[in-house]
């Protein structure tokens, strides 16, 4: 069986490869498990100055496996949110480089990074609310941090994609890459940073972060009164059920 996570390190940044394409990237547990003990394992590391994270096989990464989700398995570990890492991101800058989707927690682990680059065909989305779900990985909490409200909530509520060019646009995305790019582009801006001074990056990296982002463990732990009931609804199974056998979810509002 291969590995769910892949890793390497090269100039000072390590790149974290998710190495699930035949599940187009979607994480289980097993796969946010290792993802977590190689971002601990890169941020403790004194020759890796920049993570960079990417997706195999021309996908970044289409969220949650919702059939392991079915099974009643949960793709989060305690503190550390979905993937162990929306809630608790590296110390060190983390750049996310985008291929194809970036959907539902896909799109989540997009916002939990601190640079992106994308190929210009690369889509974002959280269409959780499409399968009774809510986008609690940092999604509906981040998203209106980086568009404008009415966007934001046009895309939380519909669950409709948006491109990379209109990410660009907003800022979401840093710099855009043609397709096939944007692994290449994401080294090329660590390495840029890379250089830098160590001490000086991370704290860099702290103060911006937390001028933006200093509310987010408040918002969290509200967040899960919220959604709790969502998520242990019959609506979510039908809706991980819906998905799994290809077929329009049939809703009970309970």
């Amino acid at each position: 069986m291969a590995d769910t996570v892949l890793a390497e390190v090269s100039d000072g940044v390590g790149v974290i490869t998710l190495n699930r394409p035949e599940a187009k990237n979607a994480v289980d547990l097993a796969t946010t498990q290792a993802l977590a003990a190689v971002v601990d394992e890169f941020d403790a590391r004194d020759d890796v100055a920049v993570l960079v994270l990417t997706g195999a096989g021309g996908v970044f990464c289409a969220g949650m496996d919702l059939k392991a989700f079915s099974r009643g398995e949960r793709p989060s570990l305690p503190g550390r949110g979905f993937a162990g890492l929306t809630e608790a991101p590296p110390a060190k800058p983390l750049i996310a480089a985008v291929e194809g989707w970036a959907l539902a927690g896909g799109f989540e682990l997009v916002l939990a990074c601190d640079l992106v680059v994308a190929s210009r065909e690369a889509r974002f989305g959280i269409p959780e609310v499409k399968r009774s779900l809510v986008a609690a990985g940092g999604g509906v909490l981040r998203l209106p941090k980086t568009l404008p409200y009415q966007r934001a909530m046009e895309l939380a509520l519909t669950g409709d994609p948006m491109g990379a060019e209109e990410a660009h646009r907003f800022g979401l995305v840093n710099q855009l890459t043609e397709p096939g790019g944007a692994l290449a582009g994401a080294r090329e801006l660590a390495a840029r940073i890379a250089v830098n001074g160590p001490l000086a990056i991370k704290a860099t990296k702290q103060l911006v972060a937390g001028a933006v982002r200093w509310t987010d463990r408040d918002l969290l732990d509200h967040q899960a009164t919220v959604v709790d009931a969502v998520f242990t609804s019959a609506d979510a199974q039908e809706g991980a059920r819906a998905f799994a056998e290809k077929r329009p979810p049939v809703w009970q509002g309970k």
